[in-house]
């Protein structure tokens, strides 16, 4: 009953009279179940680590997915309803304008008509039919789909535009038609959740854990959305996460408003039809920047019933990072799938996907630290000292060097069979302009990533 006493501890976080009906409601409803659960765990053997591997597929009984029993491995479409200037770095040129960084400068600092023109044309053309069909085609079962919350919500008089929405329907019926599985990520909230440029707002520092009106407004926009997507109409959509990387790093003024809207999410992605009926789409959390053993017992089964982790993993977002030697990124990478499988077989873990990684071994794309700030590979980036140059790593992968390319397909075994001691994998991301060792499509084009998914060339990468 960990979770349950965590949920009412952090109440008053919350004011609104919403969240204190839902957490009552669903303490009723575990009350009401709690004879049934004891009289099948008391049923089990008695050791944890049994008891946690048959709960891996016990975790979500109706789910759109056999999560915990069949892996995840996908794609996400970054860079298309939510801008990010390292993906498509030409959207940002073409303004003329150094002080655009970000979907909210682009709107903010250009004409209406200027800026929507090309927004509509980014959305028409990023992501088609044929990309999806494409991603099916490559053998991967998911897509991940990260939007705005300025898609729904503009009411503060933010000047983002909207319009998202509709594509974001597009593509899940493409992905319906295609056989793929759609996760609906909430990738930028109010006030930024995290002060990055992909949370649509770049900022010092983030306020959207600071004002319960932001809370609220992203709140309202998951009850929305789970609503909508509950419906036996779009059985393809199986998970929403309601808010991609919260920035936990700054500490417990951020985990603690996190850990609440964890729960407030719950109610509303698990009870979308505002009764004690439980839908049937999986409410993926992300870890807040925290190890996996901080969440040890949270949202955990059999308390609560269809809730993933979302862990990110990349190896260029610092100086010791991108200092490392290829064999360290792959050594580092084997380490953490250790720790991935050792947590999910643990009692009290959740199912763990890897819902964004990449090959990226440099901060070597332009614009990857923000439009306007370089790379601390080649000295660039503010406090950084030179290790090397940036060209031979990025950009157009026809011209990466064999031993280079060697490299990429290791490191891509290495991951892959590392995020599948889990629950599996969404890579980030399906294509870019001009840094090809982030794009799962360059890779397939280029050969260091197979065209069939499960293909391996050093199936013992990682002993």
């Amino acid at each position: 009953m960990v979770a349950i006493t965590l949920l009412f501890a952090l109440l008053p976080l919350t004011a609104s009279a919403s969240s204190i009906w839902s957490a009552h409601r669903h303490k009723q409803i575990r009350r009401e179940r709690s004879s049934e659960q004891l009289a099948r765990r008391n049923a089990t053997d008695a050791s944890a680590s049994n008891i946690a591997e048959r709960s891996l597929a016990k975790r979500g009984p109706a789910l759109r997915f056999p999560y915990g029993s069949q892996d995840v491995k996908g794609v996400n479409l970054g860079g298309w309803l939510v801008l990010e200037p390292f993906i498509t770095p030409s959207l940002f040129d073409q303004t003329g304008n150094d002080a655009i960084v970000d979907e909210y400068t682009f709107c903010q600092y250009q004409p209406y008509e200027v800026a929507h023109a090309k927004l509509v044309a980014h959305w028409e053309t990023w992501i088609t039919e044929t990309d999806i069909w494409a991603i099916k085609n490559a053998g991967l079962n998911h897509i991940r789909i990260p939007i705005g919350y300025w898609a729904y919500d503009t009411s503060a008089g933010e000047p983002y535009h909207k319009g998202a929405d509709a594509y974001l329907r597009k593509a899940i019926g493409w992905a319906g038609a295609a056989g793929l599985k759609v996760w609906i990520d909430l990738h930028g909230a109010p006030g930024s959740q995290n002060g990055f440029d992909n949370s649509g707002q770049r900022k010092s520092y983030p306020l959207w854990h600071t004002n319960q009106s932001n809370v609220d407004r992203t709140s309202a926009i998951i009850k929305r959305l789970a609503a909508e997507y509950s419906q036996d109409k779009y059985p393809h959509v199986t998970a929403i996460a309601p808010l991609n990387e919260p920035a936990g790093f700054y500490g417990q003024d951020v985990l603690s408003v996190t850990r609440q809207f964890w729960y407030d999410s719950y109610g509303n992605i698990r009870y979308p039809f505002g009764n004690d009926q439980q839908g049937n789409l999986l409410e993926v959390i992300h870890d807040a920047f925290q190890p996996l053993s901080y969440w040890n017992d949270f949202a955990n089964y059999p308390q609560f019933e269809g809730v993933a982790m979302d862990t990110h993993i990349y190896e260029v977002f610092s100086n010791q990072e991108v200092a490392r030697n290829w064999d360290q990124h792959i050594e580092s990478i084997c380490n953490r799938g250790r720790t991935i499988e050792s947590w999910t077989k643990s009692a009290g873990s959740l199912w763990t996907v890897v819902g964004e990684w990449s090959l990226a071994a440099y901060d070597c794309a332009p614009y990857l630290n923000g439009r306007g700030v370089g790379s601390r590979y080649d000295g660039t980036y503010p406090g950084s000292s030179k290790l090397g140059d940036c060209a031979a790593f990025t950009g157009d992968g026809s011209h990466f060097f064999r031993e280079y390319k060697d490299f990429l397909r290791r490191f891509w075994e290495a991951q892959v069979t590392s995020f599948e001691k889990g629950q599996g994998w969404i890579y980030w991301t399906w294509k870019t302009e001009k840094a090809d060792e982030w794009s799962y499509s360059a890779g397939l084009e280029h050969g260091w990533i197979p065209k069939d998914v499960n293909d391996r060339i050093y199936p013992g990468i990682c002993g």
